[in-house]
């Protein structure tokens, strides 16, 4: 079995997973800021008394405090476990699960901007690289006709053309990645550099 976290934006999951593609329990809630409080507990529930033998976690973009939220609950259940934990894009998860040839996905960053990329190709696989824009400039940069995502309208309406829906990932979506898309190091994806500045 594999559990699948997922906080990395306003919407907090957790999947459990048979043979990594065949959903057995879910949970999702859409917590807003109250990851930390709720991740474990619903982790808890979820399980209710299995042990999976391998850990699946969001590693962003999105939320600084979900995907570190997410994260951390990976790293110390594997260690407690003595499981393997691997990570995946939030965007990547999005992309996948909509089930599109060629589609870009566009997440609300903060400071004005969103989290755009590409998706498309056989196999399926992102087709540029992650960035942080603004909604104009974004829309000079994607070309996709259909944009998914909680930053998808603004794409769309600065550029003027093109479809958008709204999504956001779930845990049990987990299970739709491909296995490059599921294997990445547990480090946060940040998409843009840190607000802090170093003293001079």
């Amino acid at each position: 079995m594999q559990l699948v976290i997922e906080s990395a934006t306003n919407a907090c999951s957790a999947a459990l997973l048979l043979e990594e593609d065949q959903l057995i329990d879910e949970r999702h809630e859409l917590v807003g800021r109250g990851h930390a409080e709720r991740l474990l507990p619903m982790i808890s529930e979820l399980l209710a008394g299995r042990r999976p033998n391998s850990i699946l976690v969001d590693c962003g973009p999105g939320s600084f405090t979900g995907v570190r939220v997410g994260l951390a609950a990976a790293h110390g259940l594997a260690i407690g476990w003595r499981v393997p934990a691997a990570g995946y894009s939030s965007l990547a998860l999005i992309a996948t699960a909509s089930g599109e040839a060629d589609v870009a996905v566009a997440l609300l960053g903060g400071h004005g901007e969103i989290f755009v990329q590409s998706f498309g190709g056989v196999p399926f696989a992102p087709t540029d690289d992650l960035r942080s824009l603004t909604p104009a400039e974004a829309a000079l940069r994607i070309g996709a006709d259909l944009v998914i995502g909680s930053g998808a309208q603004a794409l769309v309406e600065a550029r003027g053309s093109g479809r958008w829906a709204e999504a956001i990932p779930h845990a049990s979506e987990g299970r739709l990645l491909s296995p490059p898309s599921r294997s990445l190091p547990l480090r946060p994806i940040y998409g843009r550099a840190p607000d802090a500045k170093p003293m001079a």
